[in-house]
């Protein structure tokens, strides 16, 4: 299963848009792969609050992991490839992505610790993030926190980087740049 977690909130998202043709050359390349859409935008998280971490704690120490409360994290734990959809937004991504990041890390489904150590969990080999910067991009922060949350919490040994930017900048052809970096997915994505 290919899992497609969309932070893109704008209709006319670049970022999407770029997801959408990597998405396409995966099943391309994956015939009858099912492809589960995360659409962030749409769902309702809950507060993250005692009552909820009280909640949960209860529910993952029963071992009741069927609750729906764990959809997200158990969609994330069966995926076997992973496609983040995030744009470049004040330093990092889209809140609505750090809320889903809470949602899946569920100690006995994403992880677990082994010797007071986090050991993942997750089936997925590799996790594409795109990403789309009206300036310049800064690796680090928005990227950085989910590569490391990939290979530190869930065990997923390859994070790919997929980013345009400079598309606000004065003078940028975006379309040009959109179009360059779609034939460069094209290219990527039948490495899988």
């Amino acid at each position: 299963m290919i899992l497609f977690i969309n932070a893109c909130v704008r209709a006319e998202s670049r970022t999407h848009r770029l997801a959408e043709c990597l998405l396409q050359t995966l099943a391309a390349n994956n015939p009858g792969e099912e492809i589960r859409i995360a659409d962030l935008p749409q769902i309702d998280f809950p507060k993250v609050d005692d009552h909820f971490l009280d909640r949960r704690t209860a529910l993952a120490g029963s071992g009741a992991f069927t609750d729906p409360l764990f959809t997200c994290a158990n969609d994330f734990a069966a995926a076997g490839v992973i496609v983040v959809a995030a744009p470049f937004w004040d330093l990092s991504f889209p809140a609505i992505l750090k809320q889903y990041l809470e949602q899946i890390c569920v100690s006995g489904i994403t992880f677990h610790y082994q010797d007071n150590v986090p050991k993942g969990l997750c089936r997925a080999r590799k996790l594409y993030y795109v990403n789309t910067a009206g300036g310049p991009f800064l690796e680090d922060f928005g990227y950085g926190y989910v590569r490391t949350l990939a290979q530190v919490f869930f065990d997923i040994p390859e994070t790919v980087l997929i980013r345009a930017e400079g598309l606000d900048v004065e003078g940028a052809d975006v379309e040009r740049i959109l179009q360059e970096k779609e034939q460069e997915i094209r290219k990527l994505a039948g490495m899988v």
